[in-house]
């Protein structure tokens, strides 16, 4: 049987304490060390979207040390993103206190250059994943201990934004030695941080604004090829810049760039231009000059094929043919009808032709219209449907012509040619109706403008950004749909023989086309007084029933007449254009519902940050789909107290007058009418665009799909 050996207590107790001893000792030399790590890093302040944390490249404040280089560490959630010190069109840069920093003189907060992002629609400059800000901190009394205590405000962005409030505290102890990590992390960040000057291999040649709507044209030249450049323009904070285009020549060591100028400040200051290329950034401050460069070479526009082209002209005559049924019915209704009235009892040949003519009225229309819509594109006018109505001079015509032929169906006067030339027109076997008939297309076409319809959006917003070719055919198309009912008359003309017989029923019909023609004027003049202010809706009014009186007027020459009647026909437009001119210079009176806010795209993306849905209606008094909409549909149960709710903003776009924002706001959806409605919130942020013609179901169904989302911890 085995013994077991008696254990040496004395031995035993001296190895238990040589091990306590060691332990103790690696546990104070890892306790040192961490405490060593952590003089050159702050604690951390961490969430969802962000890590944030103060970090030094020394441990503390050497002996006689004046400086310490620093660094502002945010390490951003996968989806995030911050700003830069200019931030784009909307957002804000970080902002650091540094008030409760003890013997710290001042603190300098470097910026790595930016990577460009979009959010909400909208070209936004900042950083993604991780971005240290390099700080150099200037000591008060060198080489003694110092703390460095940052309050830190920073917008944070995904799907949403998120400001983030927080601070941090790095003390700086009077010792020796270097954090390598920390100085390692802030040399990186602190190589991306833009030269000042052109000492980076780096020139901009030429920085030019001109064109309207206004233009940045930059220039640049490298020592080598750029491979990935990008340029983001400062001009203060209230100034926004839309998507650059940047083309490479003389072997890509020329960089020719053009950006949209979307606001500027009222009083711009401090421009500058940062150029990044992979590594390298530069940021120059150029003299500005108004002749901008050429681009080293032309963009070939992708043309479409012909089965584009032919389905485009589909949908164009589609939406066409869809005008006849909107709200603009109304006054084009009471021409439709007095034509078919007034053929009543003709011969089948002579109905064919009037229709025929009538139809060529729309086309010539809308000919005209695509011929305008050329010529104010080369001009660098904002084109668009129904844009027109914005024209108070085109508002007060239509409306002298309509009240005269108003008036005319009341039966207040004749229009009658010279005797002279009746009888030539009979001699030569033309029939004066005729005329009338082009001009009741032509009137019919002009009046369907102000509608939107379904398809039509689409087909003009082709046609616009397209050849001249490609602007023609869509709009031929337009017309020929528009022309639908008169070309099924032409057609078919044994229909005008199912009316009853002449009797007093046709002069009842005059008058409900009279009134209808008169509720048209009476529109058209609200329209005016929106457009061009009061004093010229006034002016309209008064020289318009000066001009029917001398219309009922009916002794006298002839001619002389006719020469009074056109002297009066001028007065009412140059009043419009005065009056207009005048009120032009004030702004426009807020004619918003309680529960509505005025339209401000960048306002946008701060309230879906707060958790909110926001509702964009763009309209204008002279848009009947758009007074049709909210009657039916934005103003009615259930859609009324859906935008009433706590978290849904209603924001309205009033274009009744031009408005450069709004345009290209319209623009960035490819969209050159109106109505426009999008919903915008956390589970929407690039929007959800809606038809032309709202149902309630469709909006409520893009609100609740704008306003989920999963919540963000924080």
């Amino acid at each position: 049987m085995t013994k077991t050996q008696p254990c040496n207590s004395r031995g035993t107790t001296g190895q238990i304490w040589l091990l306590a001893t060691f332990v103790l000792f690696i546990v104070a030399s890892l306790l040192g060390a961490s405490k060593m790590a952590e003089s050159a890093s702050s604690e951390v302040f961490s969430n969802t979207t962000v890590t944030a944390r103060l970090i030094s490249a020394e441990n503390g404040v050497a002996p006689g040390a004046t400086t310490v280089s620093a660094g502002l560490d945010l390490q951003l959630g996968d989806g995030w993103k911050t700003y830069w010190r200019s931030p784009g069109e909307v957002g804000l840069p970080p902002e650091v206190e540094w008030d409760q920093s003890e013997n710290v003189e001042s603190v300098e907060l470097l910026w790595p250059a930016p990577k460009r992002f979009t959010a909400f629609g909208i070209e936004n400059f900042g950083y993604a994943d991780q971005v240290v800000f390099p700080l150099r901190v200037e000591l008060k009394t060198p080489g003694a201990p110092a703390r460095l205590n940052a309050k830190v405000n920073i917008l944070i962005c995904s799907d949403v934004c998120v400001p983030q409030n927080f601070d941090l505290s790095l003390p700086l102890p009077a010792m020796s030695g270097i954090d390598r990590d920390a100085a390692d992390l802030i040399t990186k960040f602190a190589k991306k941080v833009p030269v000042e000057g052109p000492e980076n291999g780096v020139a901009i040649e030429v920085a030019a604004i001109a064109g309207d709507p206004a233009m940045l044209t930059v220039t640049a030249r490298k020592d080598r090829a750029f491979e990935a450049p990008d340029v983001f323009p400062e001009m203060g904070m209230d100034s926004a810049f839309g998507k650059p285009d940047i083309r490479l020549g003389d072997a890509g060591r020329l960089m020719w760039a053009r950006l949209p100028i979307l606001a500027m400040a009222p009083e711009a200051s401090g421009f500058q231009v940062t150029i990044t290329d992979g590594d390298q950034a530069v940021t120059i401050a150029p003299a500005v000059t108004d002749t901008p460069p050429a681009p080293p070479f032309a963009l070939s526009a992708a043309l479409p094929g012909l089965d584009q082209l032919v389905w485009i002209a589909l949908v164009a005559f589609l939406g066409g043919l869809i005008l006849n049924v909107m709200p603009c019915v109304l006054p084009v209704l009471s021409i439709k009808l007095s034509s078919v009235v007034a053929s009543h009892g003709q011969a089948r040949h002579t109905v064919r032709a009037g229709f025929l003519m009538s139809s060529l009225g729309v086309l010539t229309f809308m000919w005209a219209l695509a011929a305008a819509t050329l010529a104010a594109q080369s001009a660098g006018m904002t084109v668009g449907w129904g844009l027109q109505f914005q024209n108070p001079v085109f508002l007060a015509l239509m409306f002298v012509v309509l009240a005269v032929f108003a008036a005319n169906m009341f039966g207040v006067f004749e229009i009658t040619l010279p005797s002279g030339l009746q009888t030539r027109l009979a001699r030569s076997g033309m029939r004066g109706g005729y005329a009338g008939d082009f001009a009741t297309g032509t009137f019919a076409a002009v009046l369907a403008t102000p509608c939107s319809a379904p398809f039509l959006g689409t087909a003009v917003a082709f046609a616009l950004s397209g050849r001249v070719s490609d602007i023609f055919i869509v709009f031929t198309a337009l017309g020929l749909g528009l022309a639908l009912p008169y070309l099924l008359v032409a057609a078919f003309p044994g229909v005008v023989g199912y009316l009853p017989k002449p009797g007093r029923w046709m002069t009842w019909l005059k008058i409900v086309l009279g009134v209808l023609l008169g509720l048209t004027a009476a529109w058209l003049i609200w329209v005016l007084n929106g457009v061009g202010g009061f004093t010229a809706a006034v002016a309209v009014l008064v020289l318009t029933a000066m001009l029917l009186a001398l219309l009922t007027v009916r002794h006298g020459p002839q001619l002389v007449r006719l020469g009074m009647i056109a002297v009066f026909l001028a007065l009412p437009l140059s009043a419009a254009a005065y009056f207009s001119n005048a009120a032009s210079e004030t702004p426009a009176t807020s004619t918003l519902a309680t529960n509505w806010v005025a339209f401000d795209r960048a306002q946008i993306a701060r309230l879906v940050s707060q958790g909110n849905t926001v509702f964009v209606d763009v309209t204008a008094d002279w848009c009947l789909t758009c007074k049709a909409n909210k009657a039916l549909v934005i103003d009615r149960e259930p859609v009324a107290s859906a935008l009433e709710a706590p978290d849904v903003i209603a924001m309205q776009a009033d274009w009744t007058r031009p408005d450069d924002n709004i345009s290209r706001y319209l623009e960035s959806f490819n969209r050159f009418g109106i109505p426009f409605n999008a919903v915008y919130g956390p589970g929407a942020p690039e929007g959800i665009v809606l038809s032309e013609v709202l149902t309630a179901s469709a909006v409520l169904e893009a609100l609740e799909r704008a306003r989920t989302r999963a919540v963000v911890s924080q």
